[in-house]
């Protein structure tokens, strides 16, 4: 199902319809200030667990993100960080940023690994940032690729709906994506590290 749904002005009815699905173990793809990405409830293990099987992965080896309302979140996931990065991150979000920290006991849990860090974003999109508020838990999430050589992330909501549709029940169509991912920031050393620039630009 292709839903339509605008960052300026959500669309209440449409974001309940979204939140009831990922209750119940549903993926959806969705905006974000980036490219397009795959998500599901980072509390059902099933739905975290369908989604490395349609990206391929095993679900130890997987590079999901947490998307977060906002930086309040951020304690149940990773250990206590540096006031100078904690600062940074406060300035920079929400923006096209992934910020890598170092994981909290409750990570592994959820990807059944040793995972020692986690990636942590918050959009500058209105409709996933209401999605997670009204869902009350962070979205695990991953970009959508494209299978083009050339290109590397597809940005037509209504072409990633028709490759998508016997998978993921539920695309957001927020209009066209950006074709540039987020820019990475390591956070896990002394000092921060951009490990892949993309959209954000850091200071």
């Amino acid at each position: 199902m292709l839903v339509k749904i605008y960052p300026e002005n959500p669309n209440p009815k449409e974001i309940e319809r979204v939140v009831a699905h990922l209750k119940k173990g549903g993926l959806i793809i969705f905006p974000t200030d980036t490219v397009y990405s795959i998500g599901c409830d980072l509390s059902n293990n099933r739905a975290v667990e369908k989604m490395a099987r349609i990206k391929g992965v095993k679900l130890k080896n997987a590079n999901f993100s947490l998307i977060c309302y906002d930086l309040s979140h951020l304690s149940d996931f990773c250990k206590p960080m540096d006031n100078a990065i904690f600062k940074m991150m406060k300035k920079a979000l929400p923006g096209p940023f992934t910020f890598i920290l170092n994981a909290s006991n409750n990570v592994p849990k959820l990807f059944k690994a040793n995972k020692k860090t986690i990636g942590i974003r918050v959009p500058d999109n209105n409709t996933i940032r209401v999605i997670v508020q009204e869902l009350g838990n962070p979205v695990v999430s991953t970009s959508v690729h494209d299978d083009d050589e050339v290109v590397e992330y597809t940005t037509d909501p209504e072409l990633i709906h028709e490759k998508y549709k016997n998978e993921i029940e539920i695309v957001i169509d927020g209009g066209f994506g950006n074709n540039v991912a987020s820019t990475v920031v390591d956070c896990t050393g002394y000092e921060p590290i951009i490990i892949r620039q993309g959209l954000g630009e850091i200071d």
